[in-house]
């Protein structure tokens, strides 16, 4: 696009952007919060030699929700957001309504977006482009520099530029006057909050208020400034939309599906008794706290060991481990380094107990990527020494724990123009089969209906003395093409707070546990046999599979001598309807190996 065509718009915008103020008082009209308040205390207190942090866990969705609203409202200064989907759902919809209603009372608030799953739709940018002067929307790394990109251009990525398509900005923080910021699993879709219906994510976050906000700042600039970062009118296709627009239109206001699941946690967000219930009790003031970010240069120099800074880290904390690491993740395929890293543990004169939580094929979203886990569980179960707890998709806790969060509230309503709400940009795997907003990205079909979770926490405890919570998901594409971000907390006790956390995901109401199968010597050899070629793996009768609790049992690690007489098998794949995708699934475990890294 020339130069000329980008002055033009870039002219439209300055133009045409809102200058308007709703307030006209020093601090932006903020409403008081009692999460910044705690942050900036911990600011004053902090020393170059002891800093002082507060840190808080947000599993509960509508708890991750509402902390985001009320710091938004609180802001006086600076809203900085960066995130790897960003849909116009309700959500989507509603978290940007607050970002814009800040901007105009004058905090500067700025939106870094990976292109390839956010917004999508080059009226809206149009629309957001000139919305106030104080909003400013990038998008991260579009391919053909549009903010749409169309089945075809899709196709043409994957052909023409794979090596650049393939890397995502996978990074999530919001952070607040450069003082306190959320990072985690969490983006910017229904699922994430528990407001899907059908299919909802079991997901977490960490607030950290404190110095280790300057290093989130100091990410974030990184990435705004990089060349990847590319502003709207420098996109071809809302460029087109600005310059052929006589005068500039509107943002629409908000057109939610369950307008009243939004107002409670509006109300909530201001509600000075449930902030303190569900957030401030859950505080803790703790001390050192480390966010770490790959930069941008991992995804054009992926050799380089400092544009790998945070993934070089979690795996220095995972090798030093001594007694025992937990590890939630929602994609079991491992890197080369992680797997030496687990093979070494495994090896040494007292091994650390290595507890997984992960998806079953009848939680996850990303079928693709559980085939090559299922493809390589004996090398988990016997080199590493992994015991692995899959969620099951009607888990009780998560459904017990999020039912408020998730209350139907009857047929989604139609917009001014008579559409639905669009839904479901992408989900959060890679390219293959992630990209449609309809079959593709759904599970596959369970042989019972009905509201199901799947797992997106990204969560690391070692030795019980330290612990991380992000977006690295501990697999290929995590190491060596996403850029990832997170915080590392050492405090023991928000480490046994996320312990028992993660560990309540593994309990037999909520997972299958994997572990041997009881079969012949003959089946064994030839499962092993099929399991080490790369291709042509088809004998079905693999080295583990999934089993339950029997009534009346108590739950027991499968190194148990009475694992057996406790638990029944229950299949590979429990819960799964015979479907194309449970075909898929054992194709790609058959034939899949060299896939690894674009899953």
């Amino acid at each position: 696009m020339s130069p000329s065509r980008v002055r033009r718009a870039d002219a439209v915008v300055a133009a045409g952007a809102s200058h308007e103020l709703s307030c006209a008082r020093s601090d932006h009209c903020a409403i008081d919060s009692p999460l910044l308040d705690a942050a900036n205390q911990a600011m004053a207190d902090s020393t170059e030699q002891d800093p002082v942090h507060v840190v808080t866990l947000l599993n509960d969705s509508e708890a991750a929700m509402v902390a985001r609203i009320n710091l938004i409202r609180a802001a006086q200064h600076s809203i900085d957001v960066q995130t790897y989907i960003w849909d116009q759902d309700d959500t989507g919809q509603l978290v940007l309504s607050e970002l814009l209603k800040a901007a105009r009372r004058g905090v500067k608030v700025r939106i870094l977006a990976d292109q390839l799953f956010s917004f999508g739709d080059p009226v809206l940018l149009e629309r957001l482009a000139t919305a106030h002067e104080n909003l400013e929307v990038r998008l991260y790394n579009p391919t053909f520099h549009e903010a749409q990109t169309s089945v075809v251009e899709f196709s043409a990525s994957i052909v023409c530029c794979f090596m650049k398509f393939n890397q995502r900005m996978h990074n999530k923080l919001l952070l607040v006057d450069d003082t306190i910021g959320i990072t985690g699993g969490r983006n910017y879709q229904d699922r994430y909050f528990d407001w899907d219906n059908d299919f909802d994510y079991v997901d977490r976050d960490v607030m950290v208020g404190g110095p280790a906000a300057h290093a989130m700042a100091s990410s974030f600039e990184t990435f705004w400034n990089h060349k990847r970062s590319v502003p709207l009118t420098h996109l071809r296709d809302v460029n087109r939309h600005l310059l052929d627009a006589d005068v500039p239109t509107p943002l629409p206001a908000p057109h939610y599906a369950h307008p009243q699941r939004v107002a409670r946690v509006l109300e909530e967000a201001e509600d000075s008794d449930w902030l303190d219930d569900a957030l401030v009790s859950e505080t803790l003031r703790t001390g050192k706290v480390d966010f770490f970010s790959d930069l941008p240069a991992k995804t054009e120099q992926p050799q380089e060991r400092d544009a790998r800074e945070f993934t070089a880290h979690v795996m220095r904390m995972v090798g030093a481990a001594q007694h025992e690491v937990v590890l939630q993740t929602p994609y079991l395929v491992l890197s080369k380094r992680a797997q030496s890293i687990f093979e070494r543990l495994h090896q040494g004169q007292t091994p650390p107990r290595i507890i997984v939580s992960t998806n079953s094929l009848a939680s996850t979203d990303a079928f693709a990527v559980y085939a090559l886990s299922y493809k390589h569980r004996k090398r988990y179960l016997k080199d590493y020494g992994f015991e692995i707890y899959e969620l099951k998709p009607r888990a009780a806790d998560p459904a017990e724990d999020n039912a408020e969060a998730a209350l139907d509230e009857g047929p989604v309503p139609p917009s001014a123009d008579g559409h639905e709400a669009r839904r479901r940009i992408g989900t959060e795997r890679g390219l293959l089969g992630s990209r449609g907003e309809a079959r593709r990205n759904r599970p596959a079909p369970l042989t019972t209906p009905g509201r199901r979770f799947g797992l997106h926490a990204k969560s690391i405890v070692v030795d019980d003395d330290f612990a991380m919570v992000g977006s690295h998901n501990f697999d290929p594409r995590s190491d060596h093409y996403n850029t990832e971000a997170g915080v590392i907390v050492y405090d023991a006790r928000f480490a046994n707070e996320l312990r028992e956390s993660i560990l309540r995901d593994t309990l037999p109401e909520n997972a299958w546990v994997v572990a041997p199968r009881q079969q012949s010597s003959l089946s064994l050899a030839i499962g092993d046999f099929s399991a080490s070629l790369p291709i042509f793996d088809l004998w079905p009768y693999r080295y583990a599979t999934s089993y339950d609790l029997k009534a009346g049992c108590t739950p027991m690690r499968p190194s148990d001598p009475a694992f057996f007489s406790c638990y029944t098998p229950v299949g590979d794949f429990p819960e799964v309807a015979v479907s194309s995708k449970l075909i898929y699934t054992r194709l790609i475990t058959a034939f899949g190996a060299g896939v690894k890294g674009i899953l």
